[in-house]
């Protein structure tokens, strides 16, 4: 689920030549650039650039500086980039994903940061979020929904986990403008529905980006309409593909699967 990474973008780490450096490589490819002590870094080359801490720097105002007392959950964690940035803010991180080796790289990580001791690394899929029987103050749900088959259905699951704020990345296609939807159309009038701005996403049948994991790219209004669907009322765009999401309402979205999301009107996570 660390769905992000492709392997055309991962990257290893060459000439190893310190036993850190060959441990970086030992556990390669990676996909998170991480600033170790010693000025050390993980993935120097990566073809983004200094990944994922510029995607960092747009949220940064947003996140409260001091976390403590903070029940935060990074789904998609990857190398653990964005755990440790919370978690050196002062919050308790659940971190999960499907990917083995990017948990051992997290983990890993997270001894040379310090930080071990407030990040739980666990191996579960989004759908199965519900299972845990909690709620989180702060949710990171960055560069996973395009890898989802069932990405409304992970969405909704999500958001029934978050108690406060969602932050929210996906891929994107362009769009031009923007377009007020009626609340209603008629059958007759399906062509108004191929106008650029009109929310949809495109299937990817076989692969993208080498990737056959990647399944859906939406444009910004459908990202903003799955949203609201999903019970968001307050929606702020960053840039960068990202949204920081408010004031989720505790109604269950029409035609959900209440059998598969947590109660949203239980309380507060532990």
């Amino acid at each position: 689920m660390s769905r992000e990474s492709s392997q055309t973008l991962e990257r290893n780490l060459l000439n190893p030549r310190t036993n850190v450096e060959r441990e970086i490589a030992t556990l390669g490819p990676r996909f998170h650039n991480l600033h170790l002590p010693g000025d050390v870094q993980t993935a120097p080359d990566h073809p983004l650039g200094d990944f994922p801490r510029y995607k960092w720097q747009q949220m940064m105002p947003y996140v409260p500086q001091d976390l403590h007392g903070c029940q935060a959950l990074d789904i998609g964690c990857n190398a653990g980039f964005y755990s440790f940035e919370l978690a050196k803010r002062g919050a308790v991180v659940t971190a999960i994903d499907t990917g083995a080796r990017y948990l051992s790289q997290a983990s890993w990580a997270a001894q040379k940061l310090q930080v071990a001791g407030k990040i739980h690394f666990q191996l579960m899929d989004v759908y199965d979020l519900a299972a845990l029987g909690r709620n989180f103050d702060l949710v990171l749900f960055l560069g996973v929904f395009y890898h989802l088959r069932y990405p409304l259905l992970g969405l909704d699951i999500v958001t029934s986990v978050t108690h406060g704020t969602l932050f929210f990345q996906t891929l994107t296609i362009p769009q031009e403008g923007r377009l007020e939807c009626p609340r209603n159309l008629s059958i007759m009038e399906r062509e108004r529905m191929l106008a650029s701005a009109w929310p949809k996403m495109a299937f990817i049948e076989h692969s993208l980006e080498g990737d056959p994991t990647n399944w859906w790219v939406p444009n910004p209004a459908a990202i903003e309409a799955m949203l609201r669907s999903s019970g968001w009322q307050s929606l702020q765009s960053l840039g960068g593909e990202i949204y920081l999401c408010r004031d989720r309402s505790v109604g269950l979205p029409m035609g959900s699967r209440p059998d598969l999301l947590k109660n949203p009107n239980s309380g507060k996570g532990e």
